[in-house]
């Protein structure tokens, strides 16, 4: 096993608050929630497989009414721990959080204001509610990070959305492209790489300038499978080295995957990943089916993922080339 520490996802609900267009947990009441139990029992074994870095997904996990014990409890194992969020309720938790140990906040934001923002995510008030949580996570000293997913109705607005995270002091941001079942177009390829360019050519010293590769490509070959056939950059080949790194948890299902992006992409064929429990109800994170999945998709995710985030891509690419990656750029 590599030196460095591994990151554990862990969809700790499925509820939201929100109703998001392009989410299959709009507005979810689903009752399903990961239990402190639940964690208990899964920390000692995370640490004994040297996950260093924990992330709660949702759904909306601040709707985990255990949400801050959750956090409390990575802490005091040792655990760096995230969670992203659509930052609704990020203003009435953050201080509660900061002191549990939250180590970073992700807030969901896709437009460069209210007026867009909250449109394309039904939930007024939702786009000033996460600057607002963002504000008062860095005054908290929690790293505040910005994902946005990026399609045809709001590229245009990202360069203006750079300005607003600049001058808030967030310190990451992620721009992934929308995934829908669907073909999506653009107007012109021509048009995305004049308006966003110059978002990841910026001087990283003055401006905030996103992770991973460009949400359109870095290459010829990879923008032009963006735009004529809707296929996000993927990992370069020969191999997705996210794999290695990662487990991703499906607590309601019992499933484990080997990337963040795998279990939202399921088919007909089957449950995907691998179960979280052997035979005899042991919690297991590095079982032999879970150790063949990743390497499944070690192996073969640079020629056959079709939905990949930008993150995921740069960290494998990162790795390939640096032999490191830094921490949280996942």
């Amino acid at each position: 096993m590599q030196d460095r520490h591994r990151y554990l996802f862990i969809r700790v609900l499925e509820a939201c608050n929100a109703d998001c267009f392009m989410c299959e947990f709009a507005l979810s009441r689903d009752t399903y929630r990961f239990s402190l139990e639940d964690f208990a029992e899964l920390l000692p074994e995370a640490v004994a497989k040297g996950v260093g870095y924990v992330r709660f997904t949702g759904g909306e996990p601040l709707m985990h009414r255990d949400v801050v014990e959750l956090v409390r409890m990575g802490t005091e194992h040792g655990m760096r721990m995230s969670l992203i969020t659509n930052g609704m309720f990020l203003p009435r938790f953050v201080d509660r959080l900061a002191d549990a140990g939250l180590a970073q906040v992700i807030v969901s934001l896709d437009g460069s204001s209210a007026a867009t923002h909250d449109v394309y995510r039904r939930s007024p008030g939702m786009f000033d509610s996460g600057l607002e949580g963002l504000r008062r996570a860095k005054e908290l000293g929690i790293i505040p990070r910005v994902n946005s997913v990026v399609g045809p109705h709001n590229f245009a607005q990202m360069p203006d959305l750079q300005q607003t995270l600049t001058d808030l002091g967030v310190q990451q941001w992620e721009l992934s492209a929308i995934k829908l079942d669907r073909e999506i177009r653009y107007p012109s390829a021509e048009e995305v790489v004049a308006a966003c360019e110059p978002i990841y050519t910026a001087d990283p010293a003055t401006t905030l300038v996103p992770l991973g590769k460009r949400f359109y490509g870095n290459t010829p070959e990879e923008q032009k499978a963006f735009f004529e056939e809707s296929l996000p950059p993927r990992a370069a080949e020969p191999l997705c080295l996210v794999t290695d790194d990662v487990i991703y948890l499906d607590g309601k299902n019992g499933r484990m995957f080997s990337c963040s992006c795998l279990p939202h992409k399921e088919g007909d064929e089957g449950p995907g990943g691998a179960p979280l429990r052997t035979g005899d109800g042991k919690v297991m994170l590095d079982s032999p089916v879970f150790r063949s999945h990743a390497d499944l998709f070690k192996q073969q995710g640079p020629t056959m993922c079709g939905g990949c985030s930008t993150t995921a891509a740069g960290y494998s690419d990162d790795l390939a080339r640096m032999g490191t990656v830094p921490a949280w750029n996942y």
